[in-house]
């Protein structure tokens, strides 16, 4: 039995929604994924696993989509997802047994990030063009650097990278919806929701662990 046998019937359509069939695939995504971004903003170590679930449900969707960059992202976020899950729970350093702490992005990580992320968005938008069928190169190019950047201030615990998950998917919700992927689509709308959940509940976070340090000084 090959690859392809195996995941034939993840292929196949459950429902039709907006006269497009959505497949199996599609509809475990939007679960696995609306479950992981909820449990990270509960600061939830199993985030980081059913995070890899998700990823590797979107490999294959959006393969079929002509989304490559965002295929090849997912690869990018299970290598990111090991790293992350393993900052939550040492703090970031060698021999560290403590939880990870909410920090804000320093000015430098700012400087490095929007540098990274703006030649790799170019980069990656002219390899797109020149080197695959995609219809969006620019579009798919943007979204993967935005995500990309957000998922290195989710493994630090970085503030702002909710800031960066919500940029991300104003992109993503009408960028799918013209892929015909519409409860993905519609997937990404609520993140933005759970995004500002998330914001709100990491701000009052660094704000409690600050207050004690305010005393002291």
């Amino acid at each position: 039995m090959s690859l392809a046998d195996v995941l034939e019937p993840l292929q196949r359509p459950l429902f039709t929604l907006l006269d497009t069939p959505v497949s199996w695939t599609e509809v475990l995504g939007f679960g696995s994924g609306a479950l992981c971004v909820w449990l990270v903003a509960r600061q939830h170590l199993a985030n980081w696993p059913i995070g890899i679930a998700n990823n590797l449900f979107f490999v294959l969707l959006f393969t079929q989509a002509g989304l490559y960059a965002d295929a090849g992202l997912q690869i990018v976020f299970i290598v990111l997802a090991a790293y992350g899950w393993w900052t939550w729970t040492h703090g970031g350093g060698p021999g560290s047994a403590g939880a990870l702490p909410v920090r804000r992005t320093t000015r430098t990580e700012w400087t490095w990030l929007l540098a990274a992320g703006t030649v790799g968005t170019l980069a990656l938008a002219l390899l797109l063009d020149r080197a695959t069928d995609s219809t969006v190169p620019f579009w798919d190019a943007l979204t993967t650097g935005l995500s990309l950047m957000a998922t290195y201030g989710q493994c630090r615990k970085r503030l702002e990278s909710w800031w960066l998950w919500i940029a991300a998917d104003v992109v993503y919700v009408p960028l799918y919806a013209s892929k015909g992927l519409y409860l993905t689509s519609l997937l990404y709308l609520g993140f933005m929701a759970l995004c500002a959940a998330g914001l709100r509940g990491w701000s009052r976070d660094l704000a409690a662990a600050r207050r004690p340090l305010e005393a002291v000084a």
